[in-house]
């Protein structure tokens, strides 16, 4: 129904209530019973105990407990201790993190309002607010939150901000007048107020239309419910990477188990031996060692304001094409600012953005200080009701956007409060959004009388016969309201909000007739007001679009304002990148997803169109970043691929929708954090490829082994000693390096690209057959050299294994040659190899240690012998260098 469109019977008969009386309680009880409680649904949230177990069920982990299992029932307790330690550890952290997550519903209930002042068979009464019901006629006054969606049948000067539903700042005046338009947005129906918004000003009664889910809230509650997280990228990517570790694992156990068998090894022993080369083959500290690269990401994040409430989003930003931001205060200031003055038939650039008091005007690039400036702001100052107080060294603004602007330039003029001091407001005649204008009457010391009027130039200037210029009031002519005009279309050409002012001398006769006061204005200038770009927007979009990276505008706002903004930030150049809801809502969703990629600018959106431009981006291919700060941006924020929401500026429902909570609400840290994500993703790839290159090395070892027949040359439990320690600190030192220099230069890692892409598969592979090779060679060595200490060969091929290893970490710096970077650049590398050096020092001379892991003390000539044999891959393929 399309109650914006009804007038005031029309609407009592379709409701079937009354606006002096209102419904009756018995009818009231009976549509309650009928349509349920004025609340909107939560969607049932899952136990606790099923949230742990969901944390199991990833086929990783499942087979890492099946072999935890075997190697129980064979006696090999440590390896399944250690094996479930690390499973505990990964589904804790998973297990807390999505306990925190899916709070949105429960924010969004918060926003109702816990009494409504209904009209009930002629009595007002106070009732709570979900017990309102379709009819009933409500009360409406100044810092009331609107419980239902309703239609406004009277009104007094009343304004309702709606930033929660259209992340607009500016309240918007309403009107109890039908609209006969068709087809428009519910951020264009004035006559209408809608549930979890504010009154900010004025008074007014409105009968109820829809409740609970049936309102636009609950429209984007049910939207909210009914959307799927996507996986991250990298999710995908290590799911991917976790059932080919798998593949293969089982593959090499097989093969193991049968050539043991077949060469006449006991069953027992290859069984054994092939639960071994499993645990070898899947590097259990992976997922650890994942969670805490992203952990220290989240740590640089919050120095760069932005705290992270998802690890894999980190990642996931480094991965995006495609930014769909908000408008105002993420491109924008958020603060309303007068950009241009014209008085005395001279325009006029005014300086400082935002609620900066400083600033200089100017005429044609040279400053001015022209009297009427200060005139026309004083006139300003005078006719508002917005302050600005200095508290605790603080400059504190309050009142309507517009008046605080119209203030912040007073003070560019030097004008403050002291400056009213002369003057005192006798009289007002309150702004309407019919009349669209305020008018104060003032007496200044001398007793002289005059009225203030400011409001919008086509209401004011056909009341105007007069014009305000440098010899003083003079008769308005023809040429002078053709140049106002003219002024008044090139201000909203870009996008400025138009304010004129106008001022009138007065008899002791016309302050007895209100209605004469407002006509026979004398003009004095005319305030061009916007919200003005961030100054560092610019560049960090330029930043992203060198990176590969599209920034899309999406915005509740007109399109005229949004076009303006977006060629402002070099967004766009031509008008057809432009689209509206309205002609959103003529295409079909194939015609959206045909047309997407030539779009940089959504105006006048809702929240289900942002949803759908969220999926069309997703359909063709993009990862996508979605910025939003009110309610109607949950639902996008959640179908996205990562949601990034307003930390001043948000509602509580965006921030437990997103992934990502902007400090600042700036979008130049969005491009700090894309470089952070690009750097994390890098890392990740870094001690990927060291953690199974040395995988690889210690598989082909055993493999090779018992192939030539020779005895298995590394034990169970030395295995998952150097996945543990010797791997796990280099690795997790790795995920601390820095960028290099070119990684925003680069383009968005393809959608479908793999974790092995880009040749990582094959260094993984030529590393650790070398790395293999060079620990077989050492432990063929030992073993012929003196047949009967296996322990010692032993302990010389676990020697080699893990120096191989250490010294291979520095080639994993970077894809191009272990020449390319400084291998001292990364302190914690070097502490890092330093400790795991120590810790295979201790194990090899220390008794204790001796007996658990079957080593004996190495001689120092075999020692330097073993770390020759271990520099031997490293350096052979340094020299090989690679492009990246």
């Amino acid at each position: 129904m399309k109650w914006y469109q009804l007038n005031e019977r029309e609407l009592m008969d379709k409701l079937s209530t009354n606006q002096v009386k209102g419904i009756t309680d018995d009818i009231a009880a009976a549509r309650l019973k009928k349509f349920g409680l004025n609340q909107l649904n939560q969607k049932q949230r899952s136990s606790l105990l099923f949230l742990f177990l969901k944390q199991f069920q990833d086929f990783m982990v499942l087979v890492l407990l099946a072999a935890t299992l075997l190697s129980g029932l064979l006696g090999e307790y440590v390896d399944a201790i250690a094996i479930i330690v690390i499973v505990l550890m990964n589904s804790i952290l998973g297990f807390f993190q999505e306990q925190k997550a899916e709070k949105s519903l429960a924010k969004l209930k918060e926003l109702s309002a816990p009494v409504a002042h209904v009209l009930r068979s002629g009595e007002w009464k106070a009732i709570p607010s979900t017990d309102v019901v379709v009819g009933d006629i409500i009360k409406l006054s100044s810092g009331d939150r609107i419980v239902a969606d309703m239609r406004i049948i009277n009104e007094r000067s009343l304004e309702i901000e709606e930033s929660a539903l259209t992340g607009e700042s500016v309240p918007v005046n309403k009107t109890a007048n039908k609209i006969d338009e068709d087809h428009i947005e519910f951020a264009d129906q004035h006559n209408m107020a809608y549930m979890g918004t504010l009154v900010t000003k004025g008074s007014g009664l409105a009968v109820v239309v829809a409740t609970g889910m049936e309102t636009v809230m609950g429209q984007i509650a049910d939207l909210l419910v009914n959307t799927k997280a996507q996986p991250t990228p990298l999710e995908r990517r290590l799911e991917s990477l976790g059932k080919i570790l798998i593949v293969i694992a089982l593959f090499l156990t097989a093969m193991v188990v049968a050539v043991g068998i077949w060469q006449g090894h006991p069953l027992y022993d290859m069984f054994l031996s092939g639960i071994s080369l499993a645990v070898a083959a899947i590097p259990e500290g992976l997922p650890a060692i994942v969670t805490v690269a992203l952990s220290l990401g989240v740590q640089r994040m919050i120095k760069k304001k932005a705290i992270v409430r998802k690890l894999s989003a980190v990642e996931t930003l480094g991965n995006t094409t495609v930014i769909c931001s908000d408008k105002t205060g993420t491109l924008t200031e958020n603060k309303m600012t007068v950009k241009q003055l014209y008085t005395n038939h001279q325009l006029m650039e005014v300086t400082g953005d935002g609620h900066e008091l400083k600033g200089n005007f100017y005429v044609n690039q040279q400053k001015t200080q022209h009297r009427l400036i200060k005139e026309a702001l004083l006139y300003g100052m005078l006719c508002s009701h917005a302050s600005i107080k200095k508290q605790k060294n603080k400059w504190v603004m309050d009142g309507d956007p517009t008046e605080i602007a119209l203030l912040v330039a007073a003070h560019k003029a030097n004008l403050n409060e002291q400056s009213l001091q002369s003057y005192r407001i006798i009289d007002e005649i309150a702004f309407d959004s019919d009349r669209k204008r305020m008018t104060v009457i003032v007496e200044d010391d001398s007793k002289r009388r005059f009225a203030i009027t400011k409001g919008a130039p086509d209401v004011l200037l056909p009341r105007t016969n007069y014009i305000l210029d440098e010899q003083g009031r003079r008769p308005i002519t023809s040429k002078d309201s053709n140049k106002i005009n003219q002024q008044i279309d090139d201000m909203a050409a870009n996008a400025l909000r138009t304010i004129a002012i106008c001022i009138k001398p007065l008899s002791t006769e016309s302050l007895r007739n209100h209605q004469s006061i407002e006509n026979n204005l004398t003009f004095v200038g005319l305030a061009g007001i916007i919200d003005p770009p961030r100054k560092e927007v610019k560049q960090a979009i330029k930043a992203c679009k060198d990176a590969g990276i599209k920034t899309v505008m999406i915005t509740g706002d007109h399109a005229k304002t949004a076009t303006a903004i977006a060629k402002q930030l070099h967004l766009i150049n031509k008008e057809d990148a432009v689209l509206t809801g309205f002609q959103l809502n003529q295409m079909s969703d194939q015609a959206l997803s045909e047309k997407i990629d030539d779009i940089y600018v959504f105006a006048r959106v809702t929240p289900t169109h942002k949803l759908r431009i969220v999926q069309a981006l997703q359909q063709k291919g993009h990862i996508v970043a979605m910025t939003g700060d009110g309610v109607n941006d949950a639902p996008a924020l959640k179908a996205s691929d990562i949601g990034i929401s307003m930390g001043i500026a948000g509602t509580d429902v965006a921030k437990e929708a997103s992934s990502l909570v902007l400090l600042d609400d700036n979008f130049i840290t969005i491009e700090a954090a894309i470089k952070e994500g690009r750097n994390i993703y890098e890392n990740i790839r870094k001690f990927i490829r060291y953690l199974l290159a040395s995988n690889v090395g210690e598989i082909l070892v055993m493999l090779f082994a018992i192939m030539l027949s020779y005895p298995l040359p590394l034990i169970p439990v030395q295995i998952l000693w150097v996945n543990l320690v010797t791997d796990g600190l280099p690795a997790m030192a790795l995920g601390l390096d820095q960028p290099e220099k070119n990684v925003m230069k680069m383009p968005p890692r393809p959608v479908k690209e793999g974790i092995f892409s880009r040749g990582l598969g094959v260094k993984i592979l030529t590393r650790g057959f070398m790395i293999g090779l060079v620990t077989l060679f050492a432990f063929m060595t030992a073993y012929q050299n003196d047949p009967l200490h296996l322990t010692y060969a032993r302990t010389i091929a676990f020697t080699t294994l893990v120096m191989a290893q250490l010294i291979h970490v520095f080639d994993c710096r970077s894809e191009r040659s272990v020449f390319a970077r400084n291998p001292f650049q990364n302190l914690y590398l070097i502490i890092a190899v330093i400790s795991s050096i120590a810790l295979l020092l201790v194990v090899i001379y220390y008794p204790p240690l001796q007996i658990i892991f079957e080593t004996l003390p190495i001689r120092l000539n075999d020692l330097i012998y073993v770390i020759s044999m271990a520099a031997i891959p490293t350096v052979l393929f340094g020299f090989i260098p690679t492009k990246k």
